[in-house]
């Protein structure tokens, strides 16, 4: 016969736990190490981070990368072009129509 699963006791948030799941996230961890450091369910660390906001600090984007203005324009039917102008249509993946590249 199958055992009744127990229900963990309410946790009562204070200042400190709070300060906690709050210094884990920014640490790096994700919400199941964060529980388990803290010995709590998974599920409610998590919703208690999200309501404080203790998202993880974001991952910085590359700088985008400048073009030279001086760059004399790429012919009709370019790989690097064509692909932009098809991408996501019914011709994504196809090549140029005309033998232009060969």
């Amino acid at each position: 016969m199958a055992e009744a699963r127990q229900m963990r006791a309410r946790v009562v948030w204070t200042a400190t736990l709070d300060g906690e799941v709050r210094a884990l996230r920014m640490a790096g961890l994700t919400w199941d190490s964060v529980a388990r450091e803290m010995r709590l369910g998974r599920n409610t660390v998590l919703e208690r981070g999200r309501r404080l906001g203790a998202a993880r600090p974001r991952r910085r984007l590359k700088p985008p990368i400048e073009e030279d203005a001086d760059r004399p324009a790429k012919p009709a039917g370019h790989p690097d072009t064509w692909g932009l102008i098809i991408a996501g249509t019914v011709l994504d993946g196809t090549p140029y129509p005309f033998p232009v590249f060969l």
